[in-house]
């Protein structure tokens, strides 16, 4: 991400409706698995402009951490009371990641070229009986300039994700899609521009991201929210998730044993985008 999206982020998760429904899930995900305690830290990371951390803070001690010196110093200047640090996770933690009990990547391993480096660096670093949350934009046909912009390596289907924690000590609680409801309707547009030569981005700076009229705005974050039900239940096995959707979330809990830092292995499917060199390797190989 760069500036202009860190900007936009900043001006408009408080209001736009996929940024509030999401952070209800969030908090009804979170509040199954630990009770609220001011002493149970709770650390995000590639925490951006902090609104997701912020929506914890109330119940739970929230570090976030990021690499953009940018994005902390907008989360701290809207949410000065939540602990907000410029560095690289797990090694600018320090001890804070053997007291965590969460540590949440929310939308952030589509962000880096070897997530399996980064995922099991963060999995070996937690003590066992941590929570691990992790969501990440799913199925590569939902692909758009959107997701250039935004610097993405690749979208996600659940084997590709479920393969970074694989032989690592971590126990998965939970794996399904997300943003459900309003799949059919995203897929159609996108595939409706792209077969129209039209796969531009219809928001701002260079995204999708627009605040639709008030109405719809509720209407839509309601819509996105009531899925939490489901997710709540799909935790305690007491339902299956959802098997289509926009974004994929996983849940896993630390096992005791050593976890092996690693990086990609070899034979993984390239990566669909080089945000670095601004090209799809496998269009220009």
């Amino acid at each position: 991400m760069q500036s202009a999206q860190f900007e936009l982020h900043a001006q408009i998760e408080q209001r736009h409706w996929w940024f509030v429904a999401r952070r209800q899930i969030l908090r009804a995900i979170v509040g199954q698995i630990l009770p609220p305690s001011a002493v149970t830290t709770v650390i995000d990371v590639g925490c951006g402009t902090g609104a997701n951390l912020a929506a914890l803070a109330d119940e739970y001690h929230c570090v976030g951490i990021d690499t953009s010196a940018e994005a902390v110093a907008l989360a701290r200047q809207r949410f000065p009371r939540t602990q907000f640090i410029v560095g690289r996770a797990p090694d600018d933690l320090g001890p804070l990641m053997q007291k965590a009990r969460l540590v949440m990547m929310m939308d952030v391993l589509e962000h880096v070229p070897d997530d399996f480096a980064l995922f099991s660096a963060v999995a070996a670093a937690v003590r066992p009986g941590a929570f691990l949350l992790v969501t990440v934009p799913a199925d590569q046909r939902l692909w758009t300039a959107h997701d250039e912009t935004f610097g993405h390596y690749r979208r996600y289907e659940p084997p590709r994700l479920a393969q970074i924690w694989e032989d690592l000590p971590l126990k998965p609680l939970l794996l399904t899609h997300f943003n459900r409801r309003l799949y059919p309707l995203v897929r159609a547009v996108r595939t409706v521009n792209r077969l129209r030569g039209r796969d531009k981005v219809a928001g701002l700076a260079g995204t999708d991201f627009r605040i639709p009229p008030k109405p719809l705005n509720r209407w839509l974050q309601r819509f996105f929210a009531g899925e939490a039900d489901v997710l709540c239940r799909a935790l305690r096995g007491e339902g299956p998730g959802y098997r289509k959707g926009v974004s994929l979330l996983a849940l896993l809990q630390r096992t005791a044993g050593p976890a092996e830092v690693r990086g990609k292995p070899v034979g993984i499917a390239p990566d669909y985008f080089d945000p670095a060199a601004s090209r799809t390797p496998a269009l220009s190989a």
